[in-house]
């Protein structure tokens, strides 16, 4: 997006110019990059991510389906087989069998800041190619899917979405993919939800690779806490933040470990943990069955235990 001029900052005319032309840019970019998906009589969206015609959409969106019917704003229309769905994060992965699609890269980090312009584009109740724009209205909130489990880490956004935005991208004012929409909360306005691209790249990458998405299971639930920059230093704690476990399954890994509710994660096997997005990344499926060192901050101390992830179900 080019910068707007200093002598400009004061003026709102040409502040609402300039963001109108980063909309305009960011809608023909992203536009040939989104699919209508259909599935019987039920409908949502998606985006390319590869030019070979993968699309990633929401779980919900394909539901139990073998494959889906896929269409472009320019007409296009093609047969794609699912190639695999994760309820557990409500996403999948589709195929278009046709010729090279335009695609777009999902962001490769967690820049997302509170307030940021984001502007989602997808196919509302039928209606292709619609786009919408809003804030980041809060990052780190947590949903339901539909099996039950919890989606960590959502970003919350009050870009207007509607029943058939499911699955479409939700991007920043560059045209990098920044979230995957899932979930707006009925009768509200404002309220809407996208799983994170950091998450949707990981999920996307196991399920172009091996079907579904494999992930070794700690039987705990937590949330993002801050560590004071004081006891992070007498710990010698590098992060300024950690997974502080709310919940602990009973007869789970974690529980046998010793793994205590209050305790703070913030690291695992060596790799810092200071972040969900973290967390989830260092559950992969290579941990399955393997002995794994947990650091934890439990009342202002440091202290480890060995804990060993079983496969989640």
């Amino acid at each position: 997006m080019n910068e707007v001029a200093p002598e400009a900052i004061d003026d709102p005319v040409a502040l609402l110019d300039a963001f109108s032309q980063a909309v305009i840019r960011v809608a023909e970019r992203v536009s040939p990059t989104v699919a209508h998906i259909q599935r019987g009589r039920a409908g949502g969206s998606g985006v390319v991510i590869a030019p070979d015609g993968y699309i990633l959409t929401n779980a919900h969106v394909v539901d139990d389906a073998k494959g889906v019917e896929v269409q472009f704003a320019e007409g296009a229309s093609y047969h794609a087989p699912v190639i695999g769905a994760d309820p557990a994060t409500d996403l999948a992965v589709v195929r278009a069998l046709g010729p090279s699609l335009p695609a777009l890269e999902l962001a490769t980090a967690d820049t997302l800041r509170v307030g940021q312009l984001v502007i989602a584009i997808g196919d509302p109740l039928g209606l292709q190619s619609t786009v919408t724009t809003g804030v980041v209205s809060a990052l780190g909130r947590s949903l339901h899917a539909k099996d039950g489990r919890t989606i960590e880490n959502v970003i919350q956004t009050d870009a207007a979405l509607n029943p058939g935005n499911s699955g479409g991208p939700l991007v920043d004012t560059h045209g990098r993919v920044v979230g995957v929409n899932t979930a707006i909360i009925a009768g509200a306005q404002g309220i809407a939800f996208a799983i994170p691209a950091a998450t949707a790249r990981m999920v996307a990458s196991a399920i172009i690779r091996e079907g579904r998405v494999r992930r070794a299971f700690l039987g705990i639930s937590g949330g993002l806490t801050p560590i004071g920059r004081s006891l992070a230093q007498a710990l010698g704690i590098t992060a300024s933040s950690g997974v502080r476990v709310l919940e602990v399954e009973r007869g789970g890994p974690a529980e046998q470990a010793g793994i205590r509710a209050a305790d703070i994660l913030v690291a695992l096997d060596g790799a810092t943990i200071a972040t969900l997005t973290d967390l989830q990344r260092a559950l992969g499926g290579e941990r399955i069955g393997r002995p794994l060192l947990a650091s934890l901050v439990r009342r202002g101390e440091r202290v480890s235990v060995t804990v060993t992830p079983s496969e989640s179900a």
